[in-house]
């Protein structure tokens, strides 16, 4: 496994070893041994999540707040996604800053989200099938987000604003200046 560093502390992009031949493939998603090795983190995922999305819709901008914070690794199994993190850590030289990652069935690439971000991700393909792996419960009374077009934040989500598919909720959340120190 080929492992990334990222802009922002902790976010690592993982590149999977993948044994390829006329039957398909293997790779190993995921090695506790091998992700503390490459990173330094000693994660134990506990829920599994996986969603299915069309084109052009939009999750997020979500995270957990306090003892209920996740960290998450994303994967995509089919389709293709861009994929984002916010650094939301009051105390991190990155605080406010933001990564975005084409993730897809192609590429096999994952991406390592740590506790103390907000995320969320975009459907570029025609359809996709999203994986994440949470180090912690989710707990409805800690959930959080940050609304998807804050001025402050700037993400471009490459798809132009009237194609996308937003749900009312993630269309209620609030801007980053009212999300400042959640952890």
């Amino acid at each position: 496994m080929k492992v990334e560093e990222t802009k922002l502390k902790d976010c690592f992009i993982l590149e999977p070893t993948v044994f390829a031949d006329e039957r398909g493939y293997f790779y190993e998603s995921f090695n506790k041994i091998t992700f503390k090795e490459k990173t330094g983190l000693d994660i134990d995922f506990v829920q599994d999540n996986q969603s299915s999305s069309k084109y052009g819709t939009l999750r997020g901008l979500h995270f957990q707040k306090g003892e209920h914070a996740q960290a998450k690794l994303v994967r995509v199994l089919k389709g293709e996604v861009l994929d984002v993190a916010v650094d939301l850590r009051p105390e991190s030289d990155t605080y406010g800053e933001h990564i975005s990652v084409k993730l897809n069935a192609e590429n096999k690439k994952q991406f390592f989200v740590p506790r103390g971000f907000a995320h969320g991700f975009v459907v570029l393909s025609e359809e996709a099938d999203f994986f994440y792996k949470c180090d912690n419960y989710y707990n409805k009374e800690a959930e959080g987000g940050i609304i998807y077009y804050d001025k402050d934040l700037n993400i471009d989500w490459i798809i132009d604003k009237k194609d996308l598919i937003v749900s009312e909720k993630d269309l209620n959340l609030h801007h980053f200046e009212i999300n400042k120190n959640v952890e």
